[in-house]
């Protein structure tokens, strides 16, 4: 890529991305161990029909270029309406579907490994990572792909997109994540099994920030100090405190 002189504008609203910035209608950040993978990953999904940014190589930095994409991050708009939860976790759904029958290579690391991985994953399926522009929502942010489970995935996800955050009331957050899991169309054996995954999942992200704490590992180390630690802390909480009412609102209707 040869836009060396291009003007580059930083863009925010990621936690743990650094150095993302943006030239004319693509994306630079940094190429990281994982990114040959991750990039392989992106391009079978774009060709099993999953829109997601297309990926442009190395620039002349060595930078991984993609494809920019417009709109406005889910996070911006708080708890999403239950229409669009619903088209939400038929995206995932989709995402997963796709990547069944990709390889799952043993030796690529992820930040927060699943028991016994068999599924290709984005790994951070979030409204801090899912970009709306008008119909059309795209997820972003692949460089924690890597291999995982549909469960350990779904579960960070329900988690976010439910809005299980403290201090939501419950029983409103049990209607959206009912929503996204409807959307998702949840066989009966992976909504039994979310409601305690959820939890698990959530402590896996505090465990994660607090051993960073303790190591000095950036950026996770100064999302702690953030209040990233505790957000996670009170959320695990929150999330194994009503795990009965979260079970009550995933069975399947009708």
């Amino acid at each position: 890529m040869g836009e060396a002189h291009e003007s580059e504008t930083a863009l925010a609203g990621g936690n743990a991305s650094s150095a993302v910035v943006r030239v004319g209608d693509t994306v630079r950040k940094p190429w990281l161990p994982s990114t040959e993978l991750t990039v392989a990953y992106m391009r079978a999904l774009r060709g099993r029909g999953i829109d997601i940014a297309e990926p442009h190589g190395r620039d002349d930095a060595g930078r991984l270029v993609l494809a920019y994409v417009p709109g406005d991050l889910a996070m911006d708009r708080g708890p999403l309406e239950h229409e669009l939860l619903g088209r939400v976790g038929a995206l995932v759904r989709a995402i997963h579907e796709a990547s069944v029958g990709l390889p799952v290579p043993a030796t690529w690391d992820v930040l927060i490994p699943a028991h016994e991985p068999d599924l290709l994953c984005h790994n951070d399926l979030a409204a801090w990572n899912l970009v709306i522009d008008g119909d059309r929502l795209v997820f972003i942010d692949w460089d924690g792909a890597g291999p995982s489970t549909r469960l350990w995935d779904l579960a960070y996800a329900a988690v976010s997109f439910g809005h299980l955050f403290p201090p939501d009331e419950p029983e409103q957050a049990a209607r959206r994540l009912g929503a996204f899991i409807e959307g998702y169309d949840a066989e009966d054996a992976l909504r039994a099994a979310l409601p305690r995954a959820m939890a698990q999942r959530s402590q896996a992200m505090h465990d994660l920030l607090q051993r960073a704490r303790r190591t000095g590992r950036e950026p996770w180390a100064s999302m702690y100090s953030r209040g990233h630690g505790e957000h996670w802390r009170r959320t695990t909480e929150y999330v194994t405190r009503h795990e009965e009412l979260w079970r009550e609102a995933l069975v399947r209707r009708g």
